[in-house]
């Protein structure tokens, strides 16, 4: 005879909501992450776990990586490429992208000289072992704690405290990396947030095959006991034992577990079989490997390795198009993020590169359709000095044709000196001294024209005051100076110090509309002021101002000092004129102002 009782079910059900948790706690100066504070682990377990989620990540974070860090203008700047190169070594530079795809932040360790002149050192920092300080009350966060394991960390035990990237004076700070997210400040989810719990699913279903396989593909079962009904207490000890052991998805089936008075009644175990079972893992197990791949935007899986039963991207064209749709909108938003952090740590080190990574597309899936100078096409195809037809070009042709328009165009508006020196007199010639030109004689009486052609009259042009009847004239002219360039200089220097012309200020900046090189203005734009920061950044040349007299038949020769007693000095100029972007240090003016151009620099 069977008691009758009442029956007690229990169902264990799955998180069902996966979004981490992110607290202020009293008395400590951190911020937790995670329930537990230990998000970062729930992370690695889903990556380890699921087989979908392990392929795109592993996937991903190595086509954010490529083949490696580059620089258009390495071959220009040796030995600033060969220090970034050393700073940012290929093993720190592929941890840095991988914890930026699987955690959704990465951290760089970054070491400072002796004298904190420079920063000699640039490493990987384990994200997982990071905690945000509380910030301040301007909201920044000026540090971070550092421990190897939270989970394992003691009541009262202190983690270390790591200032953040330019908040001390310490030797070692840490450069946080992470992606703008709404509603996060301290820290960044991960960009494939919506797929985590079918990765869990995923795992879940794996658990359980397996383990039907292991315990024999023992489906879900009644279990009989036919020596006696025992206390309540023994039937719950007996209960969770045989729980531990059969149930779940690790060890897979369900039971119905009977006490039975009869001994003499053998005990029987009778499969209850699930209807269609093998169709709804199927579809589950399918499912969840959709929707982990819209998580992570994955637009065919055939570029990670990916085999499914779509069929789509099976061709080379659907390949090409998805391998261009990947490449901008999924893995060049995490480089974006890398190389402005690098760029953050060249600048204390007065280096200025334009860092690139070079990809692993294949160089047919590449669309240079749209490419009009050589830099940006070495940037899409990794391939340097190279003119797109796969012929290498000698060291005496520009690095890009259009640098030659726009020194051919300037070059165009400018005066040959020896047609000015017919009817003027050269009487001044000279950097411009800022310091004196503040003290700008008002006696000045100038003609404006503003009209911008060859040989047109400038406004800096003028008359003496004195002798303004007399018809006393004078010429404002700038040459880009010295007249001397190497090979190794820009192409743009090298055009203009060949063509040895004198310009109106006019003619110099109607050239500020112009891409003269591209990518070198502010916030990487392709246009800023020649007349202010000439070939652009580490340039060597300035702009040298020439006074000129018209000749009157009687003196063809005057000195400064009789021309500036006359009445005629020149217009004051901006500070920058007369410097070499090189040498651009003096207040206000250091390579690492922010409020310079990105070319100034």
């Amino acid at each position: 005879m069977i008691n009758k009782k009442k029956s007690e079910i229990s169902v264990v059900a799955l998180a069902s909501y996966t979004s981490p948790k992110i607290s202020e706690v009293k008395n400590k100066e951190w911020i937790t992450y995670g329930d537990d504070n230990n998000y970062f682990q729930y992370l690695i377990d889903r990556y380890n776990g699921s087989p979908t989620n392990n392929a795109i990540i592993n996937g991903i974070s190595e086509m954010i990586y490529g083949k490696g860090l580059d620089a258009t203008d390495s071959n220009r700047r040796p030995e600033e490429y060969a220090q970034a190169i050393s700073l940012f070594h290929k093993d720190c530079v592929r941890k840095l992208a991988y914890d930026l795809k699987l955690m959704g932040q990465c951290a760089i360790q970054v070491i400072y000289s002796k004298d904190r002149t420079k920063i000699v050192q640039a490493e990987h920092f384990p994200i997982e072992t990071l905690r945000a300080e509380k910030a301040n009350k301007d909201g920044d966060v000026e540090a971070y704690y550092y421990s190897p394991d939270w989970t394992k960390m003691k009541p009262n035990e202190q983690p270390q405290r790591i200032p953040a990237f330019g908040f001390s004076k310490e030797s070692i700070e840490i450069l946080y990396i992470k992606p703008y997210r709404a509603g996060f400040y301290y820290y960044s989810p991960v960009d494939y947030q919506g797929g985590l719990q079918y990765s869990e699913l995923e795992e879940e279903i794996a658990n359980y095959h397996l383990n039907n396989i292991l315990n024999g593909l023992a489906p879900s079962m009644l279990i009989n006991f036919n020596n006696g009904i025992p206390n309540e207490e023994e039937r719950r000890l007996i209960e969770s034992r045989i729980a531990e052991k059969w149930s779940g998805s690790s060890n897979a089936g369900k039971f119905v577990l009977a006490f039975n008075d009869d001994k003499e009644q053998a005990a029987t175990i009778e499969p209850i079989q699930l209807s269609e079972a093998h169709q709804q893992y199927q579809f589950l197990s399918d499912e969840s490997m959709r929707k982990i791949m819209v998580s992570h935007r994955v637009v065919s899986p055939m570029l990670l390795g990916i085999k499914d039963s779509t069929g789509l991207g099976n061709n080379a064209d659907e390949l090409k198009t998805a391998s261009i749709l990947m490449d901008n909108t999924v893995i060049r938003p995490f480089q974006e993020l890398l190389l402005d952090a690098f760029d953050k740590i060249l600048a204390v080190n007065d280096i200025t590169l334009n860092l690139y990574f070079k990809t692993l597309q294949p160089l047919e899936f590449t669309d240079l359709s749209n490419v009009t100078d050589q830099e940006t096409r070495e940037e899409e195809t990794g391939v340097k000095s190279n003119d797109g037809t796969g012929v290498k070009m000698s060291k005496q042709e520009p690095d890009d044709a259009y640098f030659d328009e726009i020194a051919n165009a300037l070059i165009d508006l400018g005066e040959d000196e020896e047609d000015i020196l017919k009817e003027f007199d050269l009487i001044d010639e000279m950097e411009v001294d800022y310091d004196h030109e503040e003290r700008l004689d008002k006696m000045l009486n100038l003609v404006s024209t503003g009209i911008a052609r060859p040989n047109a009259p400038s406004k800096q042009d003028g008359t003496s005051k004195q002798e303004s009847q007399q018809g006393v004239k004078f010429l404002v002219r700038y040459q880009y100076n010295p007249l001397k360039a190497s090979t190794k200089s820009r192409k743009f220097c090298q055009r203009m110090v060949a063509a040895a012309k004198v310009y109106r200020k006019e003619d110099i900046i109607a050239m500020e509309n112009k891409a003269v090189n591209v990518g070198f203005g502010e916030g990487g734009s392709n246009f800023y002021s020649i007349w202010l920061y000439k070939g652009g950044p580490r340039c060597k040349h300035r702009w040298y101002r020439k006074t000129y007299q018209l000749k009157d038949g009687t003196k063809t020769e005057i000195t400064t000092g009789e021309a500036k007693s006359k009445g005629f000095v020149p217009e004051v100029n901006e500070q920058e004129v007369p410097v070499a972007p090189k040498d651009m240090k003096h207040k206000g003016f250091s390579p690492n102002n922010k409020n310079l151009p990105k070319d100034a620099r």
